[in-house]
């Protein structure tokens, strides 16, 4: 692809495993990717991961330090473009806070900058009310001018029936596609 890529990471902490895979396969596939933390990232030790640690495995995998302030995340706007912009995982309080144009993050500031640009957004949906209060977000994301989603099914429909989570293995597809302007199909998948 021999690409520059913004990843934003926000804080769907169960999936930071799933995810690390999938961005050294975009590393080896010859791009540039320029990781983005929330703030939650950045500073949250969790039963999954914790911060220092995750920061450390992300900037060594880009070869790149995160970034993790609004004023460095605005360089991606004239500055810095990218080719494209993903989100991976996008937590239902930032598609939310997305959706509604606020910017009080380093990731949705450079979502924000990027957008500008008119070039693609990849949104890898994480969250536990996909199909409740957020199903709405997700809907109008869909309907929004150079905004794409990775591929997502019901993440546990026995105890946890109103979370989704995207397919992260589906993550380089979604790109390719969301850099020729098209909507990998299906969307919604089992």
């Amino acid at each position: 692809m021999n690409k520059n890529i913004g990843l934003c990471i926000t804080g769907s902490f169960c999936t930071f495993k799933k995810i690390l895979p999938e961005i050294k396969k975009l590393v080896e596939e010859g791009n540039n990717v320029f990781p983005v933390f929330s703030y939650n990232v950045t500073t949250t030790d969790t039963r999954f991961y914790i911060a220092k640690d995750f920061y450390k495995d992300v900037e060594e995998i880009t070869g790149h330090k995160p970034i993790t302030t609004i004023t460095e995340a605005e360089q991606f706007g004239p500055k810095n473009k990218m080719d494209i912009m993903i989100i991976a995982p996008c937590t239902g309080n930032t598609l939310a806070k997305l959706n509604n144009a606020i910017t009080d993050t380093p990731v949705l500031m450079a979502v924000k900058a990027h957008l500008r640009n008119n070039r693609p957004l990849l949104i890898a949906v994480s969250t536990n009310d996909g199909l409740s209060t957020n199903a709405k977000n997700i809907g109008e994301m869909l309907n929004k001018k150079n905004i794409y989603l990775v591929p997502f099914s019901q993440d546990n429909i026995i105890d946890k029936t109103n979370s989704l989570v995207a397919h992260f293995d589906l993550l380089y597809a979604s790109v390719e596609a969301a850099l020729a302007n098209k909507q990998i199909q299906p969307v919604i998948v089992r």
